[in-house]
């Protein structure tokens, strides 16, 4: 069932299937490790986030050092919205793309406040870190890419726990509030648009910032 056709259904029925997604395995095994508690990213990156960080300020100094971190995490901004926009929202015609839109995304459109299917399962997590980190070292030569992937890797666990927040806590910040409000309008009003989450910067540039309603739309 689709977010968009809950809205004759009971509140109480309305967050159960917003909460409760089905199994996407038959296998127990699998379906379990598709299901990932919202620490784990931390566990898996944070090791290796600090290694990158130390070997890159060693190899390139502590002022550039620094410097490209922030350039690695800024990049992961722009990688955020784009994976967002053009593969997450990439809808297939074949069954088996439907299947892996699906897997990949869909479920999380459909019972977006499911816990266990929020962050990415280290299972697809890991291999996809361990691609742009060759695509770096290859782009940006031995020295730069280690800080530099220090950063990108950072802004994904940035990422992923403030999606998590957005959707299982109040922010109180202002740019909480306004990251928060611009991912339900994602989810609930129009996917077509608010593809950043951890930050609200690539909508503006390409104009896919979620409009509120007017009194009279339905």
């Amino acid at each position: 069932m689709s977010v968009r056709d809950l809205t004759p259904l009971s509140e109480t029925r309305r967050a159960e299937v917003l909460r409760d997604s089905p199994k996407m395995f038959e296998s127990p095994l699998l379906d379990r490790f598709s299901r990932v508690h919202p620490a784990m990213p931390l566990v898996f990156f944070v090791p290796f986030i600090a290694l990158l960080a130390a070997f890159g300020i060693e190899r390139v100094g502590a002022g550039r050092g620094l410097l490209w971190i922030l350039g690695g995490g800024l990049f992961w901004t722009f990688a955020e919205y784009w994976l967002h926009r053009t593969v997450f929202h990439f809808e297939p015609d074949h069954p088996l793309g439907r299947r892996l839109h699906f897997i990949i995304h869909g479920v999380h459109h459909d019972h977006p406040n499911d816990r266990m299917r929020l962050v990415m399962p280290p299972s697809a997590s890991l291999p996809l870190a361990a691609l742009f980190l060759l695509l770096f070292r290859y782009a940006l030569g031995p020295h730069h890419w280690l800080a530099f992937s220090a950063g990108f890797l950072l802004g994904y666990l940035v990422y992923d726990m403030t999606h998590y927040h957005l959707h299982h806590h109040k922010p109180r910040t202002r740019l909480g509030k306004l990251l928060r409000e611009q991912h339900m309008r994602h989810h609930f009003q129009d996917h077509e648009t608010g593809f950043g989450v951890s930050s609200p910067v690539w909508d503006h540039v390409f104009r896919t910032v979620p409009r509120r309603r007017s009194a009279g739309a339905r």
